[in-house]
């Protein structure tokens, strides 16, 4: 038998941004279909209109192109299987559920919440496991006519057979669920509008889903899935392919949270993470390219990635070393792609506003910076030096050149600038290093550090004698006057 070309899907349900393990799910999947050759698919499940906005749709879509993930079939791109909004195939869903109650695969459900809640209390107070207890699962004809005049709406529920379900995932082997577990599940609600195992299932089956790579938070879902498999006569192997990833843990082993990592992608894009960064960094959560190699590219990673060496073990999150991957991506980038990351990040800040000199003072700096910054946001403090019309020195930083000695540092420094003729960095260190140094027997800390404060404000800043020379003679003269006259 031939095997079939892998088809996979992200299928997120975007009520809001999308976060870390949304992405490390999406990547997986991509990564899967890239090295495999198949085909990686985008689909929106949006049937839950009350949390579900256009706005959310549309930043989801964004943050997949960001990061490079483009997908082969799904929204923008079309396809032969759309559409891909779950909101614009409901009389799929309603067919199917309708065949599912003809065959009596299904059947109505007319238990009030109330009702309910009364079944789960009385499950918990005898211990037995939670769930439908099938009350409505053969009425009669009278039985349904009453409640119908009750006034009563009525879900549809899915028949669990008794018995087992069992199905080898990818990443955990052969898995069973014993169906006392798994009782009669609602795959309609009583406005008719499907709930996620129902139509899942059926967009899996109908767009040839072949794998189906999610996280290990929906495990318990898959023999309802293939409850909906078995109704709507799909062959056992047919089924989609089931691979769980880990979860993704804090690093105090809870799940992750605001304060330990899970924050949305967008967080990471306005913080000034690189898109491949935050690749490569997801990619090391749950899955290895061996060798412990942990700076990778996305061309090695399509290369590289099989479902096989993801672990079954939860990973990780640590932002330490997503940092240092950050830094690392950013030290590789060249001049040219450096600069087009950084700009928005300095005209944001209203450190520059876009002119042609400006941009051409910022290539000149960003040299300086690209060894000495991890993330694109800390442009703006170690370059505004260059460009505010104001110049005036940190506040915290004011009483370390106020004091006797800085102040004799100050004014040396400013006389033997003042003779400098060629002003570049290497007449510039010369000068000072000979004055201060040799002369005055200073330590180049002591000397420095007032000399910087003076010239860029701050205590942090690119190397001294490069930033001087790029702010020119005359302005490093006036910042040094300036500081004296504290």
């Amino acid at each position: 038998m031939t095997a079939k070309k892998v088809k996979v899907r992200f299928a997120p349900s975007p009520t809001g941004d999308l976060h870390v393990g949304n992405i490390r799910t999406a990547l997986f999947d991509w990564a899967y279909a890239r090295h495999t050759g198949g085909t990686f698919l985008f689909r929106i499940e949006d049937t839950d209109t009350t949390r579900v906005t256009d706005e959310y749709i549309n930043a989801a879509i964004d943050t997949l192109k960001w990061l490079g993930l483009q997908w082969d079939e799904g929204p923008e791109v079309g396809g032969p299987n759309g559409p891909y909004l779950q909101s614009q195939r409901l009389d799929i869903y309603a067919e199917w559920a309708q065949k599912f109650l003809t065959q009596g695969d299904a059947y109505h459900c007319y238990c009030s919440p109330d009702e309910l809640e009364a079944v789960r209390e009385a499950q918990r107070k005898a211990n037995v496991a939670p769930g439908y207890n099938g009350h409505c699962r053969n009425l009669t004809a009278d039985q349904i006519a009453a409640f119908k005049a009750e006034g009563r709406e009525a879900v549809v529920r899915m028949r669990m057979p008794d018995g087992t379900t069992t199905f080898v995932d990818e990443i955990r082997g052969e898995v069973t669920f014993d169906h006392k577990f798994v009782p009669d599940f609602v795959m309609v609600r009583a406005d008719g509008s499907p709930l996620y195992t129902l139509a899942v299932a059926i967009d899996d089956v109908l767009m040839g889903v072949t794998h189906v790579l999610r996280g290990e938070d929906l495990l318990s879902s898959t023999p309802r899935q293939i409850r909906v498999y078995q109704a709507m006569g799909i062959k056992p192997e047919d089924y989609p392919v089931f691979a769980h990833l880990p979860f993704v843990m804090g690093q105090d082993n809870a799940k992750l949270s605001k304060r330990n990592g899970e924050v949305s992608i967008a967080w990471y894009r306005e913080q000034g993470y690189l898109p491949e960064a935050i690749c490569n960094y997801l990619a090391l959560l749950g899955w290895s390219p061996g060798d412990d190699r942990e700076n990778i590219s996305m061309k090695e990673l399509t290369e590289l990635f099989t479902v096989e060496k993801v672990h079954s073990s939860p990973a990780r999150f640590d932002m330490k070393k997503l940092e240092a991957i950050n830094g690392d991506k950013i030290r590789a980038l060249s001049l040219e792609e450096f600069a087009q990351w950084t700009l928005p990040f300095l005209i944001k800040a209203e450190v520059i506003s876009g002119t042609d000199s400006e941009i051409a003072l910022v290539k000149k700096a960003l040299p300086l910076i690209q060894e000495r910054i991890v993330k694109l946001d800390e442009a703006p403090a170690l370059l505004k030096f260059l460009f505010v019309a104001n110049f005036q020195v940190d506040a915290d930083a004011v009483s370390k050149i106020t004091d006797g000695a800085a102040k004799d540092i100050l004014k040396r420094s400013l006389k033997e600038l003042q003779s400098v003729d060629t002003w570049n960095h290497e007449s510039i260190e010369a000068v000072l290093r000979s004055s201060l140094i040799e002369e005055l027997g200073l330590k180049p800390r002591i000397a420095f550090t007032a000399l910087r404060i003076a010239t860029t404000g701050s205590t942090i800043s690119p190397p001294l004698f490069e930033s001087m020379e790029l702010l020119g003679k005359d302005a490093c003269l006036e910042r040094i006057s300036a500081a004296l006259a504290l």
